[in-house]
Protein backbone atom coordinates (compact mmCIF):
# COMPACT_ATOMS: atom_id res chain seq x y z
CA UNK A 1 0.00 0.00 0.00
CA UNK A 2 1.38 3.40 -0.99
CA UNK A 3 0.45 6.92 0.10
CA UNK A 4 1.19 9.23 -2.78
CA UNK A 5 0.91 12.76 -4.11
CA UNK A 6 -0.64 13.34 -7.53
CA UNK A 7 -2.00 16.31 -9.45
CA UNK A 8 -5.59 17.49 -9.83
CA UNK A 9 -6.37 20.86 -11.41
CA UNK A 10 -2.70 21.67 -10.87
CA UNK A 11 -3.02 21.02 -7.12
CA UNK A 12 -0.91 18.49 -5.27
CA UNK A 13 -3.41 16.14 -3.65
CA UNK A 14 -3.08 12.89 -1.73
CA UNK A 15 -4.28 9.38 -2.36
CA UNK A 16 -3.68 5.71 -1.60
CA UNK A 17 -2.67 3.01 -4.06
CA UNK A 18 -3.13 -0.58 -2.93
CA UNK A 19 -2.04 -3.52 -5.08
CA UNK A 20 -3.77 -6.92 -5.04
CA UNK A 21 -2.65 -8.83 -1.98
CA UNK A 22 0.62 -10.65 -2.56
CA UNK A 23 2.01 -8.11 -5.03
CA UNK A 24 4.56 -5.46 -4.29
CA UNK A 25 6.35 -2.84 -6.36
CA UNK A 26 9.39 -0.71 -5.53
CA UNK A 27 8.59 2.90 -4.72
CA UNK A 28 10.83 3.94 -7.61
CA UNK A 29 8.45 2.30 -10.10
CA UNK A 30 5.42 4.13 -8.70
CA UNK A 31 7.37 7.40 -8.76
CA UNK A 32 8.38 6.83 -12.37
CA UNK A 33 4.76 6.32 -13.46
CA UNK A 34 3.65 9.43 -11.60
CA UNK A 35 6.44 11.46 -13.17
CA UNK A 36 5.71 10.14 -16.64
CA UNK A 37 2.00 10.92 -16.38
CA UNK A 38 2.13 14.33 -14.68
CA UNK A 39 5.59 15.38 -15.94
CA UNK A 40 6.73 16.45 -12.48
CA UNK A 41 9.65 14.83 -10.67
CA UNK A 42 9.00 15.57 -7.00
CA UNK A 43 5.66 13.83 -6.35
CA UNK A 44 6.04 11.98 -3.05
CA UNK A 45 5.40 8.27 -2.55
CA UNK A 46 5.53 6.46 0.80
CA UNK A 47 5.12 2.74 1.29
CA UNK A 48 2.74 2.13 4.20
CA UNK A 49 2.36 -1.62 4.23
CA UNK A 50 3.41 -4.72 2.33
CA UNK A 51 2.05 -8.28 2.33
CA UNK A 52 3.58 -10.87 4.62
CA UNK A 53 3.74 -13.33 1.72
CA UNK A 54 4.98 -11.56 -1.41
CA UNK A 55 3.99 -13.28 -4.65
CA UNK A 56 5.98 -11.02 -6.96
CA UNK A 57 8.00 -7.82 -6.70
CA UNK A 58 7.97 -7.08 -10.41
CA UNK A 59 5.28 -5.32 -12.42
CA UNK A 60 2.30 -7.69 -12.32
CA UNK A 61 1.77 -9.52 -15.57
CA UNK A 62 -1.54 -9.20 -17.34
CA UNK A 63 -4.20 -6.58 -16.84
CA UNK A 64 -5.85 -5.98 -13.45
CA UNK A 65 -9.26 -4.44 -12.75
CA UNK A 66 -9.38 -1.35 -10.53
CA UNK A 67 -11.76 -0.05 -7.89
CA UNK A 68 -11.57 3.64 -6.99
CA UNK A 69 -12.88 4.07 -3.44
CA UNK A 70 -14.36 7.50 -2.70
CA UNK A 71 -14.36 8.09 1.05
CA UNK A 72 -17.14 9.72 3.03
CA UNK A 73 -17.03 12.72 5.35
CA UNK A 74 -14.94 15.84 4.90
CA UNK A 75 -11.48 16.78 6.17
CA UNK A 76 -10.46 14.61 9.10
CA UNK A 77 -13.98 13.26 9.50
CA UNK A 78 -14.42 10.03 7.57
CA UNK A 79 -10.87 9.84 6.20
CA UNK A 80 -9.84 6.98 3.93
CA UNK A 81 -10.16 3.72 5.85
CA UNK A 82 -6.90 1.87 5.17
CA UNK A 83 -8.39 -1.26 6.72
CA UNK A 84 -10.99 -1.17 3.95
CA UNK A 85 -8.20 -0.96 1.37
CA UNK A 86 -6.64 -4.06 2.88
CA UNK A 87 -10.00 -5.86 2.89
CA UNK A 88 -10.62 -4.89 -0.74
CA UNK A 89 -7.14 -5.91 -1.92
CA UNK A 90 -7.75 -9.65 -1.44
CA UNK A 91 -10.45 -9.61 -4.12
CA UNK A 92 -8.20 -9.38 -7.15
CA UNK A 93 -8.41 -5.63 -7.75
CA UNK A 94 -6.03 -2.71 -7.61
CA UNK A 95 -7.53 -0.17 -5.21
CA UNK A 96 -7.09 3.59 -5.33
CA UNK A 97 -8.55 6.00 -2.77
CA UNK A 98 -8.40 9.79 -3.25
CA UNK A 99 -8.13 11.68 0.04
CA UNK A 100 -9.69 14.79 -1.59
CA UNK A 101 -7.97 18.14 -1.84
CA UNK A 102 -7.14 20.00 1.34
CA UNK A 103 -6.81 16.76 3.33
CA UNK A 104 -3.71 14.97 4.65
CA UNK A 105 -1.48 17.82 3.50
CA UNK A 106 -3.01 18.10 0.04
CA UNK A 107 -3.49 21.52 -1.53
CA UNK A 108 -6.83 23.20 -2.19
CA UNK A 109 -10.18 22.94 -0.43
CA UNK A 110 -12.72 20.12 -0.35
CA UNK A 111 -16.02 21.44 -1.70
CA UNK A 112 -18.06 18.35 -0.82
CA UNK A 113 -18.61 17.25 -4.40
CA UNK A 114 -17.56 20.45 -6.17
CA UNK A 115 -14.16 20.86 -7.80
CA UNK A 116 -12.86 17.93 -5.72
CA UNK A 117 -14.61 15.61 -8.20
CA UNK A 118 -11.60 16.25 -10.43
CA UNK A 119 -9.47 14.46 -7.79
CA UNK A 120 -11.34 11.26 -8.71
CA UNK A 121 -11.22 11.91 -12.46
CA UNK A 122 -7.49 12.67 -12.38
CA UNK A 123 -6.88 9.44 -10.48
CA UNK A 124 -8.91 7.55 -13.10
CA UNK A 125 -6.79 9.00 -15.90
CA UNK A 126 -3.55 8.13 -14.10
CA UNK A 127 -4.66 4.57 -13.35
CA UNK A 128 -5.85 3.98 -16.93
CA UNK A 129 -2.28 4.57 -18.14
CA UNK A 130 -0.56 2.11 -15.79
CA UNK A 131 0.84 -0.78 -17.83
CA UNK A 132 -0.78 -3.47 -15.67
CA UNK A 133 -4.27 -1.94 -15.48
CA UNK A 134 -7.20 -3.05 -17.61
CA UNK A 135 -8.55 0.40 -18.54
CA UNK A 136 -11.83 -1.22 -19.61
CA UNK A 137 -12.50 -2.43 -16.05
CA UNK A 138 -12.03 0.61 -13.82
CA UNK A 139 -14.97 0.93 -11.42
CA UNK A 140 -15.76 3.48 -8.72
CA UNK A 141 -17.39 3.10 -5.31
CA UNK A 142 -18.68 5.93 -3.17
CA UNK A 143 -19.33 5.48 0.53
CA UNK A 144 -21.67 7.95 2.26
CA UNK A 145 -20.82 11.42 0.90
CA UNK A 146 -18.40 9.69 -1.48
CA UNK A 147 -21.39 8.70 -3.60
CA UNK A 148 -21.51 12.32 -4.80
CA UNK A 149 -17.94 12.16 -6.11
CA UNK A 150 -18.30 8.62 -7.44
CA UNK A 151 -21.47 9.34 -9.41
CA UNK A 152 -20.09 12.56 -10.89
CA UNK A 153 -16.88 10.76 -11.90
CA UNK A 154 -18.84 7.92 -13.49
CA UNK A 155 -20.82 10.45 -15.53
CA UNK A 156 -17.72 12.37 -16.63
CA UNK A 157 -15.51 9.34 -17.32
CA UNK A 158 -17.56 7.70 -20.06
CA UNK A 159 -15.50 4.49 -19.95
CA UNK A 160 -16.16 3.83 -16.23
CA UNK A 161 -16.95 0.14 -15.91
CA UNK A 162 -19.30 0.03 -12.90
CA UNK A 163 -20.57 2.29 -10.10
CA UNK A 164 -21.22 1.30 -6.47
CA UNK A 165 -23.11 3.52 -4.02
CA UNK A 166 -22.62 2.22 -0.45
CA UNK A 167 -24.74 3.96 2.19
CA UNK A 168 -24.64 6.85 -0.24
CA UNK A 169 -26.22 10.29 -0.27
CA UNK A 170 -28.42 10.56 -3.35
CA UNK A 171 -30.14 13.90 -2.63
CA UNK A 172 -28.09 16.53 -0.83
CA UNK A 173 -31.11 18.77 -0.31
CA UNK A 174 -32.72 15.91 1.59
CA UNK A 175 -29.52 15.51 3.62
CA UNK A 176 -29.62 19.22 4.51
CA UNK A 177 -33.18 18.81 5.81
CA UNK A 178 -32.46 15.58 7.69
CA UNK A 179 -29.05 16.32 9.19
CA UNK A 180 -29.42 19.50 11.22
CA UNK A 181 -25.96 18.81 12.66
CA UNK A 182 -24.43 19.18 9.18
CA UNK A 183 -26.16 22.39 8.13
CA UNK A 184 -23.46 24.78 9.33
CA UNK A 185 -20.76 22.82 7.50
CA UNK A 186 -22.84 22.53 4.33
CA UNK A 187 -23.60 26.27 4.26
CA UNK A 188 -19.93 27.09 4.80
CA UNK A 189 -18.57 24.67 2.22
CA UNK A 190 -21.27 24.98 -0.45
CA UNK A 191 -21.96 28.69 -0.07
CA UNK A 192 -25.37 28.83 1.55
CA UNK A 193 -28.53 26.97 2.45
CA UNK A 194 -30.77 24.99 0.12
CA UNK A 195 -33.01 28.05 -0.09
CA UNK A 196 -30.15 30.38 -1.02
CA UNK A 197 -28.24 28.21 -3.51
CA UNK A 198 -30.54 25.31 -4.48
CA UNK A 199 -28.63 24.71 -7.71
CA UNK A 200 -25.42 23.99 -5.76
CA UNK A 201 -27.21 21.21 -3.88
CA UNK A 202 -28.81 19.85 -7.05
CA UNK A 203 -25.46 19.63 -8.83
CA UNK A 204 -24.09 17.58 -5.91
CA UNK A 205 -27.04 15.16 -5.84
CA UNK A 206 -26.51 11.83 -7.65
CA UNK A 207 -30.24 11.58 -8.34
CA UNK A 208 -29.87 14.60 -10.63
CA UNK A 209 -27.71 12.53 -12.98
CA UNK A 210 -29.80 9.37 -13.25
CA UNK A 211 -30.28 9.75 -17.01
CA UNK A 212 -26.56 10.42 -17.55
CA UNK A 213 -25.30 7.26 -15.84
CA UNK A 214 -24.19 4.83 -18.53
CA UNK A 215 -22.73 1.95 -16.51
CA UNK A 216 -24.26 -0.73 -14.23
CA UNK A 217 -24.98 0.49 -10.69
CA UNK A 218 -24.96 -1.38 -7.38
CA UNK A 219 -26.66 0.27 -4.40
CA UNK A 220 -25.91 -0.99 -0.88
CA UNK A 221 -27.80 0.43 2.09
CA UNK A 222 -28.83 -0.48 5.62
CA UNK A 223 -32.49 -0.08 6.52
CA UNK A 224 -31.62 1.45 9.91
CA UNK A 225 -29.04 3.92 8.64
CA UNK A 226 -29.22 7.02 10.87
CA UNK A 227 -26.56 9.01 9.02
CA UNK A 228 -27.78 8.62 5.45
CA UNK A 229 -31.41 7.56 5.56
CA UNK A 230 -32.36 4.34 3.76
CA UNK A 231 -34.67 6.39 1.54
CA UNK A 232 -31.59 7.76 -0.24
CA UNK A 233 -30.67 4.28 -1.50
CA UNK A 234 -34.27 3.22 -2.14
CA UNK A 235 -35.06 6.46 -3.95
CA UNK A 236 -31.98 6.23 -6.16
CA UNK A 237 -32.83 2.62 -6.97
CA UNK A 238 -36.38 3.57 -7.96
CA UNK A 239 -35.25 6.47 -10.13
CA UNK A 240 -32.69 4.31 -11.92
CA UNK A 241 -35.29 1.64 -12.53
CA UNK A 242 -37.67 4.23 -13.94
CA UNK A 243 -34.89 5.38 -16.28
CA UNK A 244 -34.42 1.72 -17.33
CA UNK A 245 -30.83 1.60 -16.11
CA UNK A 246 -28.93 -1.54 -15.10
CA UNK A 247 -29.24 -1.37 -11.30
CA UNK A 248 -28.96 -3.85 -8.42
CA UNK A 249 -29.94 -3.18 -4.80
CA UNK A 250 -28.36 -4.94 -1.80
CA UNK A 251 -30.40 -4.15 1.31
CA UNK A 252 -29.01 -4.76 4.80
CA UNK A 253 -32.10 -5.35 6.87
CA UNK A 254 -31.81 -4.03 10.41
CA UNK A 255 -28.33 -2.54 9.98
CA UNK A 256 -27.08 1.02 10.01
CA UNK A 257 -24.45 3.12 8.28
CA UNK A 258 -21.53 0.99 9.49
CA UNK A 259 -21.96 -2.78 9.42
CA UNK A 260 -20.68 -5.22 12.06
CA UNK A 261 -17.52 -7.10 10.99
CA UNK A 262 -19.15 -10.31 9.74
CA UNK A 263 -21.83 -8.47 7.77
CA UNK A 264 -19.25 -5.99 6.48
CA UNK A 265 -17.08 -8.83 5.17
CA UNK A 266 -20.08 -10.41 3.44
CA UNK A 267 -21.03 -7.05 1.92
CA UNK A 268 -17.52 -6.71 0.47
CA UNK A 269 -17.60 -10.26 -0.87
CA UNK A 270 -20.95 -9.66 -2.57
CA UNK A 271 -19.80 -6.31 -3.94
CA UNK A 272 -16.75 -7.83 -5.61
CA UNK A 273 -18.81 -10.77 -6.92
CA UNK A 274 -21.02 -8.17 -8.62
CA UNK A 275 -18.02 -6.21 -9.91
CA UNK A 276 -16.54 -9.35 -11.44
CA UNK A 277 -19.68 -10.24 -13.40
CA UNK A 278 -19.21 -9.46 -17.09
CA UNK A 279 -21.23 -6.55 -18.47
CA UNK A 280 -23.60 -7.80 -21.22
Amino acid sequence: MYHLTYLSDGLRVKGYLCLPYGWRLPISAVQEWLQAHYRIKDLEVTELACPIHVTCTDVPEGKWPVLIYCRGGIGRVGQVKTTWLEDFSVHGHIIFAPSYRGTEGGEGRDQFGGSDIEDVCSAYQFLARLPFVDERRISVMGFSRGSINATAAAVRMKQMYKLVLWGGVSDLTQTYEERIDLRRMLKRVIGGSTGKVPEAYDMRSPVTYVHDIHCPVLIMHGTEDMQVDYSHGAGMFRRLQEAEKDVTFHTFQGYGHHLPPAVHALAIQNMFAWLQKPVP
